[in-house]
This record gives C-alpha cells, structure tokens and sequence, in this order.
C-alpha cells in the first residue's frame, strides 16, 4: 500500500520515537496569516524596534505559530484517526522562533490506555520542536483518544505521572529579554506584574464568530490533517470540528484586552478542548489570574493564567456535578511574561 491510513490505537509503543514529516521553514507569510486569522496585536511579535527596546535582536514569531507549526507536524502519526485531542501538560518555549528558521518535530510515546468502550484508546505523547540547529524550541505532553482498528487486541496499559504545573524556576527567559525599558504606551496598557492579583477575573469583552472558511484556512495553514477537520463523513451529525489550536489562539488574542502586557507565553501547564467548536460558534474569552512568580530577571515578572474560551458567561466553568459547562469550548493553564 502507496497510502498512508494513519495509526490507530494498536499501532502504538510504548518508548517509541516518531520522527515527523515534513520539516518546514516559517517566515514573515506565517505572521501576516496568523494575525489575519486572529485579532493577535501583541507588541512584542508585531514589531521589531519594540522587541529590539526589551532587548531582543527582532520580533521573533509568536510563541502559538512555533506551537501549531510543531503540532501540525505530528498530526499524520499521532491523530490522523483522533476522535479528540484531549489535553496537555508540561509545555515549555525554550527558546524564540525566528523567521527563517525551519522548524521539524519528533515525539515519544509515553502511555497507552483503552477506553472502557474497547473501540478506542487514550495515547500520551511527548512532543519536541527542534529548529535547524537540532535546537529544542518547544516541547509539551499531550494525549488524545483514537480509534481502535481491531477490538480484540489488547494493548498494555501504562498512564504517565505529569506534573500539575510548571515550576517557575523551571521557566526559560529569552536571552537578552529585559523590560527595564518598556514602553507601556506603545504596548497598549498600563498594567504591570503587580497590578494583577492572584484570584482576579478578567473578562476580555470582545468576542468572534467562527467561520467556516478561516478555520479550515488556519487548519491548512499548520498542515494539521486530521480528518475531522475536513471530511464531514467522519462525524455522525455531518460537521467539522473546529481545530482546538484555532480555539487556543483566538482566545489568547481576545485576551489581549485586559492582559496586553502578558508579552510571550512560556509554559503551558494544562488544557483541555473541554466541548466541541463548530463554524457558527461565537467565542468569547476570560481569565484567571492563578499565581504570580518573580524571575530570575529582575524587570520580568510571570503569571500564571488561565484562559477560557466560552460560548457563555464569563467566570462559568463548571457544573454543581464538576464537569465542564456545555458552552466551554476551553480551559487552558499557562505562564506568560510580564514587566514588573
């Protein structure tokens, strides 16, 4: 067979390393696309005398295009046959992503669990970014359920112990980074490190209606070919799912509006695509501020933040019975940094 059907859950091993095709080479076209497709205007990945005042050689690519670029590379090995992606933890950006570097991934299989069902399984994997250099730019766990090809087989079960959270000294500043001289008007907002406390809820105001067309857009964009974005056969009621990445980026772009300061995510500590997104959708964001951390840089402080994009009211996220509301779509906990 010439094709490839993609993996399903049988298909994995446990200690695996899977080197994913294709490596790509991002530039300026990756930056116009992603800030077309989201109303991303953070300063530091909009303009390079910006990033050159906090002591950065240029404005490197945003954190989320070194994100979807490395995701959508392990798309054909790991969730081709996905039902849905699941979750994500122990994410870190070690270092920027320039335009003109090429970008490839690579994963290790770290867990293998069936579902009580028996015609899927539950596949953790932890993923690398490397950059031409065979530098690590971006590493993150996640896990997602996929289909079974055969119920008889049986699969070793092994679930990985992750880490809730991202220690902050475990968090990477970006060589040269200083935001001794910060220029909060050009930025867009006065808000420093310690105007935020922990507990405060932000609601972001604005909000964006999916659309068909600039989903599937941005999905072919990363080169994410998971079926369910595309094939309308693939789900009984006929739709596409939204790619959850489309959903992250939105959100964080939404979040601009009340967290315009929180300049480069540099840890994702844990996500869930809490319920399915659909063209039509109208996503609205908020966020938590979780914890506050100093750095080992004395102008750059971090939060830790948790974003939730929703089709309903801001500070609803759960259930009386602990599960997610209907109208969230995501829960997504991550560090960013922020000037003191």
């Amino acid at each position: 067979m010439k094709t490839n059907p993609g993996r399903f859950f049988e298909d994995y091993r446990l200690g695996e390393v899977i080197r994913h095709a294709v490596p790509r080479t991002v530039g300026a076209g990756e930056r116009a696309l992603y800030h077309a497709l989201y109303p991303a205007r953070g300063a530091l990945y909009s303009s390079d005398e910006f990033a050159r005042s906090v002591g950065l050689r240029a404005s490197p690519l945003d954190d989320l295009i070194a994100f979807h670029t490395v995701f959508g590379k392990t798309v054909p090995d790991i969730s081709l046959n996905a039902v849905a992606n699941l979750g994500y933890a122990e994410g870190r950006w070690l270092r920027p992503v320039w335009p003109g570097d090429t970008l490839r991934s690579e994963s290790e299989v770290i867990g293998l669990k069936e579902t009580s069902s028996g015609a899927t399984g539950v596949v953790w994997v932890r993923t690398r970014g490397l950059n031409q250099a065979g530098e690590t730019v971006l590493e993150y766990v996640r896990w997602v359920m996929v289909r079974k090809r055969r119920r008889e087989v049986e699969v070793p079960v092994s679930v990985p112990a992750l880490a809730a959270v991202v220690e902050p000294g475990a968090l990477v500043i970006p060589e040269g980074l200083d935001f001794a001289a910060y220029d909060f008007g050009l930025a867009g907002e006065p808000h420093r490190w310690g105007d935020y406390r922990v507990g405060e809820v932000i609601d972001h105001v604005d909000a964006v209606t999916v659309e068909e067309a600039e989903h599937m857009l941005a999905t072919r964009l990363w080169q994410n070919t998971a079926k369910v974005h595309f094939d309308v056969t693939q789900r009984e009621d006929g739709r596409r799912l939204i790619y959850g990445g489309h959903v992250i980026s939105l959100a964080r772009a939404l979040s601009f509006n009340g967290l315009a300061n929180a300049q480069m995510i540099v840890a994702l500590n844990a996500g869930a695509h809490a319920n399915p997104c659909f063209a039509g959708d109208t996503v609205r964001a908020w966020s938590e501020v979780l914890d506050r951390a100093e750095t080992s840089v004395p102008s750059v402080g971090a939060l830790r933040l948790r974003l939730v994009a929703t089709k309903g009211r801001v500070g609803e996220l759960r259930g009386p019975d602990g599960k997610y509301l209907p109208e969230v779509l995501l829960d997504l906990d991550y560090w960013a940094l922020v000037p003191m």
